[in-house]
């Protein structure tokens, strides 16, 4: 799997970047909120974070400007039936990240069929299954009294199967019963429903 490639650029057309690396040009492509946030000139140096979509017939490479580009191109092609790579790079190119975060978050189903390509049924059925996954990144940018330990341990729940919601009342009562905790503890704790 080609995760990252960082290369020249040999030659840039609005959604799709050809990317010369160790004397290979790789298509790569890209959404147009990463091509106009690039603005890949031929003779530049580029990094792309990268996702190869396999195919019986084919290869293709898709690249993004950063990793939230890409988590969020990879959610909608994991977690939501009948959403593949061609409707995800729509999605991208049609909302930024943090205003389809926005949307998902608050189920503006009106704000994603905005978007060419996706219907009413298909932007609820995102709200429906991104719902709680896409809330999750608003765990790292929160500030307040949420401690490193208490945001590491709750992504931690998440990521063993946890609902947002349910890992942080887990780490809230945690917490309560062992104050001052290290995220190990955390979740140890939160994993027993303490």
């Amino acid at each position: 799997m080609i995760a990252r490639i960082k290369g020249e650029v040999w030659g840039a057309l609005p959604g799709r970047i050809v990317v010369g690396a160790g004397g290979v040009g790789y298509q790569v492509l890209v959404p147009v909120s990463t091509y106009d946030r690039l603005n890949p000139l031929e003779g530049e140096a580029i990094d792309l974070k990268t996702y190869q979509h396999v195919r019986e017939n084919s290869l293709t490479l898709y690249g993004f400007a950063n990793d939230e580009e890409r988590d969020v191109f990879l959610l909608l092609i994991d977690r939501v039936s009948g959403i593949g790579p061609a409707i995800a790079m729509a999605v991208l190119s049609g909302l930024e990240v943090k205003m389809f975060k926005q949307a998902v978050v608050n189920g503006d189903a009106a704000g994603l069929s905005a978007v060419k390509g996706i219907g009413k049924k298909t932007a609820e059925r995102i709200i429906l299954e991104l719902k709680d996954k896409v809330g999750v990144v608003q765990t790292w940018e929160e500030t307040g009294d949420r401690t490193d330990a208490a945001r590491d341990a709750e992504m931690a729940l998440i990521a063993l199967g946890f609902k947002q919601a349910d890992a942080r009342k887990s780490v809230d009562r945690a917490l309560k019963a062992n104050p001052g905790a290290e995220s190990a503890e955390i979740i140890r704790l939160g994993l027993r429903g303490i």
